[in-house]
């Protein structure tokens, strides 16, 4: 793995969306993985330390590991591995860090979505940052509100 050139965090891929449910009913979609991202995930993905393995068909793998979880506040992984078969350095993930940021507010929960280190210099940006958007605000927000997520599954993958 190389160096990867210092960036303004303003670049770093960021989303976010509220709910009415409180935050106990939004931490726990985070926490849920599977019910919002994809079904074929190896591996514990709720504690600290706990290292899980996403795949998307033969598109996309990454290890990830669990770096912080802050009960109904704050979760926070590190990409340790990963394999896009998309673009020329399919490396472009490994050392980036995802951060989920759940916040009351007036009007329900924030969740707030960074991946760090997903910037527009990188080729996979527009695919990635298009890839989570549909996860969080519509997979997670399902998940969140009706019980139901849209996760990828391994026998239907997402045509992205």
């Amino acid at each position: 793995m190389g160096e990867r050139a210092e960036r303004p965090p303003e670049e770093d891929f960021s989303t976010a969306f509220v709910v009415e449910e409180g935050p106990d009913a939004a931490f726990a979609a985070v926490l849920d993985v599977r019910g919002w991202w994809t079904d074929d995930i190896e591996g514990a993905t709720e504690q600290v330390g706990d290292v899980f393995v996403f795949r998307h068909t033969d598109v996309h793998y990454s290890k990830i590991l669990v770096t912080e979880v802050v009960p109904e506040r704050r979760v926070t992984w590190l990409v340790l591995d990963t394999e896009l078969s998309f673009v020329e350095d399919t490396t472009e993930w490994i050392g980036t860090s995802i951060r989920f940021e759940v916040t009351p507010t007036a009007a329900g929960t924030e969740v707030r979505f960074t991946h760090h280190g997903l910037v527009p210099a990188y080729e996979c940006y527009d695919a990635c940052s298009n890839a989570w958007g549909f996860y969080l605000t519509y997979s997670m927000r399902s998940l969140i509100v009706t019980g139901a997520g849209m996760p990828a599954l391994k026998a239907l993958p997402r045509p992205f």
